[in-house]
């Protein structure tokens, strides 16, 4: 048998050294990964997933930092709209017209008698030509008795003046009066404004018109022995029930009337001229500046980033959780591998 194979060896050697190249193979296949595993390729992995793992963290600690500022920003923005919707701001805006609706103006004379009325235009009062004496009336006027609102006791005497109108005109009433004698030290007339002279005319009950009046308006006096001038501007105030208020601005300078008659008197004259400042009327009204709308929209782009970051921060858990694994799987195989 031994020179069988001798024989068989001698006749067939190529196959022994392939056999041989083949054990050498097998051999090497299993010593070269152990040697590479244990040095290279590890330290390649373990760096790699380390600075992902690394990546991972601070990924998610910024979007629990963007958390936070977005839950800041939403109990910030109710805090605004709850500050806002208990303080309105006041808003003012103007409105321009060239005709006003013409204002009563309602004088308390008292003993005074109205000597002259007259409308004029572009801001032009001619001289007079006999100051103290009775003249021309071209205003319309009404006279009416009332009750004092405020007492329910004194009969009040009021005369009413139609007021001017046209502004781009720069339309003005001049008014007259004159007091023979008085038993006070100074003589002053009181005067009120209300919004529409046509309101007055068209009120079934003009007396109880009249204590509204009184009871809505500020009253104003004018003196004797000036002339004083009376600059008006309109303010409307709209409420929060939706009502509309009107009440008047007015600017005064006072003139010193030059008494020029020949004869010296102890009468008073008493001169008052009205007219609009300026054509724009003020509407006041106060709004809420919070709008529920814009805060709705930012509340949600809010949650929705707060969503997205919650998912991204529970897809990155996963996924460091998921890396984590499959690193000990490995080093398990190669562990395995190598024992």
């Amino acid at each position: 048998q031994l020179s069988e194979d001798v024989e068989r060896v001698s006749e067939n050697p190529t196959d022994e050294r392939e056999g041989e190249m083949e054990v050498h193979e097998d051999s090497s296949s299993v010593i070269l990964p152990d040697s590479e595993l244990g040095s290279a390729a590890p330290s390649l992995r373990f760096s790699k997933t380390c600075l992902k793992n690394v990546f991972s963290v601070i990924l998610l600690f910024i979007y629990l930092l963007l958390m936070a500022v977005a839950v800041f920003l939403v109990y910030q923005t109710i805090s605004d709209f709850r500050e806002k919707l208990k303080h309105p701001v006041m808003s003012v805006s103007y409105k321009e017209v060239s005709l006003y609706d013409a204002p009563g103006i309602a004088f308390y004379p008292g003993k005074a008698q109205l000597l002259s009325c007259k409308h004029h235009y572009y801001d032009h009062i001619p001289p007079l030509i006999n100051p103290g004496q009775p003249g021309d009336i071209e205003c319309t006027t009404r006279r009416i008795n009332y009750t004092d609102p405020f007492t329910n006791q004194t009969m009040k005497y009021a005369l009413v003046v139609q007021g001017p109108r046209d502004v781009k005109k720069k339309e003005l009433v001049f008014l007259q009066f004159h007091l023979n004698e008085t038993d006070q030290d100074f003589s002053a007339i009181d005067y009120l404004l209300f919004s529409s002279f046509q309101e007055f005319i068209n009120s079934p009950e003009k007396a109880e018109f009249m204590k509204d009046c009184e009871s809505s308006y500020s009253s104003w006096k004018f003196s004797g022995g000036f002339r004083t001038w009376v600059k008006m501007s309109l303010v409307k105030t709209k409420e929060e029930d939706g009502s509309e208020t009107v009440e008047f601005k007015q600017e005064t300078s006072v003139v010193n009337y030059i008494d020029q008659r020949t004869k010296l008197r102890s009468d008073q004259l008493f001169f008052v001229v009205f007219e609009w400042k300026d054509p724009f009327i003020q509407t006041v009204q106060d709004i809420i500046t919070a709008n529920p709308w814009n805060m709705i929209a930012l509340l949600c782009g809010i949650f929705l980033a707060l969503f997205k970051a919650a998912d991204f921060a529970k897809l990155s858990v996963k996924w460091m959780i998921k890396i984590r694994k499959r690193h000990l799987k490995r080093s398990q195989q190669v562990m395995n591998h190598i024992s």
